[in-house]
């Protein structure tokens, strides 16, 4: 057996897990699977993503190789495109008690009480207040909406839910009326029917808050997944999945669901009808053998449902979280890793059609770099970008049409917008300009956001 590898930026030995990156596969024989279209085993992810050396550190020529191999993968699969979509992200609160080592995003929602006295940025937002600035945005040609929130207490499904909650004696359920908060955020129900306008795709309620929209009840996952396809959700973000291996969420979010839950929810999302995608956050304490044992995790479950339309990983921003302000980590994953991460993804993930690249976790240089590393996707439009920028994210909140275009035909791929589940997809001409969002009522090909006004 091979000794423990890893690319690894900072050692992440400090933790001892049960899994370790070892294997007895061989990175020869992994990468000849790879090439010749053979279902990728967790061993050959791990020599995959540690290039197979015997010592710290990714060996740059066997990196090339694996890169070489996603890239042509991804012209096999979806060819020369580039896809984005014009979206807006709507996140109702950032009150959240669930202590996450790896989020800067949430504020402890006693901050968010009727005459506390603690100074945050946070906020809360009714369902009036969503309703309008996904209306403002439906204007504009925007034609998805994300909203991904922290664990409010008083939020609950619906009016049957808080009445369960308000008569529960329970002390385990993070809840408190909404009388005790400055803002009332209404319900889930409340904001999906709040956020659900003619000609927008509602891309929301992740695992984790579907678990808080079912706590103090029986209620199955799709018991919650069902009322809130009624009120308007049309997809689910597989996001809250970290790594899908519990002894990492046991170090980075123990009061977190654990992974067979995660998975439980994802597939009762699948049974209502409802797309998801897939994430992993990784570069923290984790090592290559959870990133592959992740992998198989999410193939596994798309084996089960084909409900996935996309794969996501998303690369930890270290700065200003717990994780590193305790001195857990001492920064996030290296741009071997990053590379290698989208590469071996897209070999893995054999019934995943597309992967992302996310510019606001790379930056718009790497970020098209990942584009010859196997992914196929670069985001969206975003108009609003919290989460990564309050952990101390470096590259913008949003983006025009016409810098994607731009962007994307000096790389000589085809820039093409996108719906949501991808069964839209628009390729754009270059040479004919304005460039604006075109797959939706009110998108009239008008440019979303002048190059002058985007923000650094």
């Amino acid at each position: 057996m091979a000794e423990a590898r890893g690319g690894h930026n900072v050692p992440r030995n400090r933790f001892e897990f049960e899994h370790e990156a070892e294997t007895d596969q061989s990175f020869e024989n992994a990468l000849a699977k790879a090439r010749d279209g053979t279902r990728l085993t967790v061993a050959d992810g791990v020599e995959l993503l540690t290039t197979g050396t015997d010592r710290p550190g990714i060996d740059p020529a066997r990196k090339e190789r694996v890169l070489e191999a996603a890239d042509r993968r991804r012209a096999d699969v979806v060819g020369d495109r580039v896809t984005f979509v014009a979206n807006l992200n709507n996140n109702v609160t950032t009150a959240c008690n669930t202590g996450c080592l790896f989020c800067n995003f949430k504020d402890t929602a006693e901050n968010f009480e009727t005459g506390a006295e603690t100074d945050h940025e946070g906020f809360t937002k009714t369902p009036a207040e969503s309703r309008e600035i996904v209306s403002d945005a439906r204007e504009r040609g925007i034609y998805e909406v994300t909203s991904v929130s922290g664990l409010h207490p008083a939020l609950a499904l619906d009016d049957e839910h808080r009445e369960r909650l308000e008569a529960s004696d329970r002390g385990d359920l993070n809840y408190k009326s909404p009388g005790a908060y400055e803002t009332d955020p209404g319900t889930y129900v409340d904001q999906m029917r709040a956020m659900n306008l003619d000609g927008v795709h509602l891309h929301s309620m992740t695992p984790e808050e579907a678990y808080h929209a079912r706590r103090g009840t029986d209620w199955s996952y799709e018991e919650v997944y069902g009322r809130l396809e009624e009120a308007g959700l049309d997809s689910v973000p597989g996001t809250a999945a970290e790594i899908l291996v519990d002894e990492v969420r046991g170090v980075i979010c123990p009061g977190k669901i654990g992974t067979d839950e995660w998975l439980e929810a994802m597939e009762a999302a699948a049974s209502v009808g409802l797309d998801t995608t897939a994430t992993i956050m990784y570069g923290h304490v984790e090592n290559e053998m959870h990133r592959a044992m992740h992998l198989e995790r999410v193939r596994e479950l798309q084996d089960r449902t084909g409900a996935i339309t996309e794969f996501v990983p998303l690369s930890f921003v270290h700065r200003n979280t717990p994780l590193h302000e305790r001195g857990m980590v001492d920064a996030g994953a290296t741009t071997h890793e990053d590379e290698l991460m989208i590469a071996v993804s897209r070999l893995f993930l054999d019934n995943v059609d597309h992967v992302q690249s996310s510019w606001v976790k790379y930056g718009d240089e790497q970020g098209l770099k990942m584009l010859s590393c196997g992914a196929d996707d670069f985001m969206g439009t975003i108009l609003s970008e919290e989460i990564t920028k309050r952990a101390g994210g470096e590259f913008g909140e949003f983006r025009s049409f016409s810098e994607y275009v731009e962007m994307i035909s000096a790389i000589g791929r085809t820039p093409a917008e996108r719906s949501t589940d991808y069964r839209q997809v628009r390729e754009i001409d270059p040479s004919d300009p304005p460039f604006g969002p075109r797959l939706a009522p009110n998108a009239d090909g008008t440019p979303l956001v002048p190059r002058d006004h985007r923000q650094a």
